[in-house]
């Protein structure tokens, strides 16, 4: 018996555009939105929003390889930042027009999130549409960060400088210091040796026995930081200390002697609260001691 055939399924047209389903959120409309036209219509500049929003995100997708939010959620990041206007229409756009491939969707109650990369469709599409309009605006966006920051790096560096040159002052004082201090005590212990030779010692004790022990005393004096010369009240009693039967006149005669053989300089010094232990020498009165 003849019967007639069963017609087959008619293919779907490969012409005709995925649609693509924008969720909001529980309790809207799910049902899949058709396609949006190739230049939908809007107030002015809209269009061109679109346009940056789509380069936006497939530049996005291509400097991140992988699979990607097409829509940013929450704290999730997203190719597109919001499921409503110019951002909504750029993303289907973008899927309609075969720049961004759906990878996978997942579905929490009447949540849709779907996942999507980049094609090579897209990647074309950066390269002829990324013009150099945008290239010049993030060129200014990078030169005016730059510039903001330069005030502050150059305030940064300058303190480093200055403060480098504080401590390399600081450091360089205290090795002069050191220096100063060692080069005092080995002029001291010269003095010391010339003082101490054979014959030198013994003529110098001839005219002034406690030489030795008051020239010592004032290189000590001076290692040990005092700045000036020692007054002669300070130099009587500690000469004293060591000869206790010597009187003011005896080490004001030494005084004389050892400055007659340019062992000691006498000065007038600070100010004379005790004149009676000054000295005239070459008719000038001096109150002070030194090396």
């Amino acid at each position: 018996m003849d019967t007639d055939p069963v017609p087959l399924p008619e293919a779907p047209d490969s012409s005709t555009p995925p649609t693509l389903a924008i969720w909001s959120g529980p309790g809207e409309d799910v049902s899949p939105r058709p396609p949006e036209p190739a230049a939908p219509s809007g107030p002015p500049g809209a269009e061109e929003r679109r346009a940056e929003l789509l380069l936006d995100a497939i530049k996005a997708a291509i400097a991140t390889q992988g699979e990607h939010r097409l829509f940013r959620a929450g704290k999730f990041a997203g190719l597109f930042p919001t499921r409503a206007g110019a951002s909504s229409e750029a993303a289907v756009w973008a899927v309609r027009d075969g720049l961004l491939e759906t990878v996978r969707t997942e579905v929490k109650g009447k949540v849709v999130t779907e996942w999507v990369k980049v094609t090579p469709k897209g990647v074309a599409y950066v390269h002829d549409h990324d013009s150099p309009k945008a290239v010049l605006r993030e060129l200014r966006d990078v030169l005016q960060a730059t510039r903001g920051g330069v005030p502050q790096w150059m305030e940064d560096a300058r303190r480093e400088v200055n403060d480098l040159s504080s401590r390399f002052e600081a450091r360089a004082a205290g090795v002069l210091k050191r220096l100063d201090e060692l080069a005092d005590r080995v002029e001291a212990a010269l003095r010391r040796a010339e003082m101490a030779a054979p014959g030198v010692a013994e003529s110098v004790g001839r005219l002034v026995p406690w030489a030795l022990d008051a020239l010592e005393y004032l290189d000590r004096r001076k290692s040990g930081g005092a700045t000036g010369e020692c007054p002669l009240p300070e130099f009587f009693h500690a000469v004293q200390g060591r000869y206790p039967g010597l009187t003011l006149a005896g080490v004001q005669d030494g005084l004389r002697r050892l400055h007659d053989i340019r062992a000691v300089r006498l000065t007038l010094g600070a100010e004379m609260t005790e004149p009676e232990y000054a000295v005239v020498i070459e008719g000038k009165l001096v109150y002070a001691v030194g090396r």
